[in-house]
């Protein structure tokens, strides 16, 4: 028992984990200013723009019945397909992957480029011309010595 909390230990201290929980948490709170983002400033004016429709409350009663508001539907005990909320959904979707792109693209602009190290030539035995080991004596292909 004690070596299995010493490796959930291990398993919970290691850096990547951390650094998951740490997204997730912050990912959380992105997606809380992101929603409201949607639904206080764009699902307003997209609104106006659009007569007055308001995504959220687009349904189907599956009565086929006609009902004002999606609440009438569902006090009279119809079940309803809720395709405005899908509609929000994939908007509130389309809008955090375009903020999570401009953040990694700003970032990535942000960093320092990484220096390569310059490329080696691979050495190659003299006399089968097959790749070898910097540190290699012999030619493990042909077994001739390398100087």
């Amino acid at each position: 028992m004690k070596k299995f909390f010493s490796d959930f230990k291990s398993f919970c201290m290691r850096g990547n984990i951390l650094d998951l929980a740490v997204g997730v948490m912050i990912g959380g709170a992105f997606g809380t200013i992101v929603t409201s983002l949607v639904n206080d400033l764009l699902m307003p004016v997209i609104g106006l723009a659009t007569g007055g429709v308001d995504f959220s409350g687009l349904f189907l009663p599956l009565d086929f019945g006609v009902y004002a508001l999606m609440d009438d539907a569902k006090a009279a005990g119809v079940a309803t397909l809720n395709y405005g909320a899908f509609l929000q959904a994939i908007l509130n979707f389309l809008i955090m992957a375009f903020c999570v792109f401009m953040i990694v693209r700003l970032m990535a602009k942000l960093m320092p480029p990484k220096k390569e190290e310059p490329k080696v030539a691979p050495r190659k035995c003299p006399y089968c011309k097959s790749e070898v080991d910097k540190e290699a004596v012999r030619c493990m292909h042909c077994t001739s010595e390398i100087g």
